[in-house]
């Protein structure tokens, strides 16, 4: 499959960190944009040629025993109104990867399959965490992969999702972190500042949170590597006779 150029994927991420680590030969990357355009940016990249989309990035802890850094491989996207499966070969193929190598990276200790639930919105507080974690039993959410789940379900098109931890369920989100980004999923300094200077309280909580995602990218690089070029998907000819 794929041709002399080999098979195509797409990327989904929402910040352009991710998009760094996760770029790569064969790689569209699609990452932020606001929610229209990032729908739009899917579509068109997967109507361009793709043998599969793949959701790649942090997410927020739901499930109480996940710590910033812990891996989870997608089993479902668990939407509002919505419950997509990830492609079982590819996601035991990612579960598998990262299980069996995680002594090379002491980064990624922690590897487990579960379900992300998707939100259009952040979820900030613990109680809101709390309540989604017993509402779908989800152990993570993130804001990306229930888009890219059902635009690549509409394509008939192999999904799967893999995840870091940053904040974990215990902790809330300090205000200066929801308005952290731009459009473009780049750091926006400016709003950061201007909510430091309205809530100067929130700066150990903003300290701890920054920590936490430093551990989050210790573990998303190693998860990157050990995807390999074609992101973790198995033989792609044997896949695609399997899916037929």
């Amino acid at each position: 499959m794929g041709g002399v150029n080999g098979p195509r994927f797409v990327a989904v991420t929402g910040l352009a960190f991710e998009a760094r680590i996760v770029a790569g030969p064969r790689v569209t990357v699609v990452c932020g944009g606001g929610q229209i355009q990032f729908r739009r940016s899917l579509e068109a990249a997967i109507r361009n040629g793709c043998h599969g989309v793949l959701s790649f990035g942090i997410a927020g802890g739901l499930a109480p025993q996940l710590k910033p850094g812990a891996c989870i491989v997608a089993r479902n996207i668990i939407a509002e109104s919505a419950r997509y499966a990830s492609d079982v070969g590819w996601s035991q193929s990612l579960i598998e990867k990262m299980r069996r190598r995680t002594s090379r990276f002491a980064a990624l200790q922690d590897v487990s399959f579960g379900d992300i639930a998707g939100s259009d919105v952040p979820v900030a507080c613990i109680h809101a965490k709390r309540k989604l974690h017993e509402k779908t039993g989800a152990v993570a959410v993130d804001m990306e992969s229930h888009v890219a789940a059902r635009i690549a379900v509409e394509h008939r098109v192999p999904f799967a999702a893999i995840r870091v931890v940053t904040d974990p369920s215990h902790r809330a989100l300090p205000p200066a972190a929801l308005v952290a980004t731009n459009v473009d999923g780049g750091v926006d300094f400016e709003a950061i500042i201007r909510s430091l200077i309205r809530h100067p309280e929130q700066i150990p909580t903003l300290f701890r949170l920054a920590l936490d995602s430093w551990a989050a990218r210790r573990a998303l690089i190693p998860s990157r590597r050990l995807l390999g070029p074609n992101l973790g998907l198995p033989d792609l000819r044997q896949h695609f006779l399997d899916v037929a």
